[in-house]
């Protein structure tokens, strides 16, 4: 490769990051302007000032306001989606640990997201079919790592043999709760407190009772 090469990989490289950046910087400004204003209400201009670019420059990388919208939901899964699997590999291999560190990091998003994760359920029915699918399908994805290490507890005899399906979907309004209530839940606990309490309450609905002196450390 020449130098002129390298020098155009570098280049690309950085031009790539910084849109990355650029979007990442409208998209968690479209979150509190329409958080403050709703997505109706929330105008290009307005979107522009919050995140300090001009209309132009989100027109570059967005057909409109409903793609933004589009983009700020995808975005926030994407997030459970990434991250949650590294969190749950530091935690070993039991299914039990795994669950918990993966409780844990669901609700820290949440809450490094709130007005995001807000945004999902009072917004999401202004998109299209097509946009409302897309969200589905990747709500189902970003729960896969949760719905698995359920299924390995249960199948290890480690969890009761509960509706995994069911369950996963409850450990999600769980950590969504976080943000959904934060008006009344953000008054009376931490955020590690109320990780500790939903993990707990969780754990003593599936885990089996001769098991728990086993996991005392998360569920006293």
């Amino acid at each position: 490769m020449t130098s002129d090469q390298d020098e155009l990989s570098v280049d690309d490289a950085v031009r790539a990051v910084r849109t990355d950046s650029r979007r990442r910087q409208v998209l968690r400004a479209a979150a509190t302007v329409m958080q403050r204003t709703g997505f109706h209400q929330m105008s290009m201009q307005a979107l522009a000032d919050e995140a300090g670019v001009s209309v132009g420059l989100i027109y570059k990388y967005f057909g409109g306001k409903e793609d933004v919208l589009l983009a700020t939901i995808i975005s926030i899964l994407e997030s459970f989606r990434d991250q949650l699997v590294p969190a749950m590999e530091t935690a070993g291999a039991d299914p039990v640990e795994r669950l918990v560190a993966g409780m844990r990091r669901y609700i820290e998003i949440v809450d490094e997201n709130i007005d995001a994760v807000t945004l999902t359920y009072r917004e999401s029915r202004t998109l299209d079919r097509a946009g409302r699918d897309r969200i589905k399908e990747l709500e189902v994805s970003t729960s896969a790592p949760l719905r698995d290490v359920l299924e390995d507890g249960i199948a290890a005899g480690l969890l009761n043999d509960v509706d995994v399906d069911l369950m996963v979907f409850d450990l999600l309004l769980l950590a969504h709760g976080w943000a959904l209530k934060h008006w009344h839940f953000g008054a009376l606990y931490s955020l590690d407190e109320y990780i500790r309490l939903q993990i707990r309450f969780v754990l003593n609905t599936i885990l089996p009772a001769e098991r728990r002196d086993s996991y005392a450390h998360l569920v006293r």
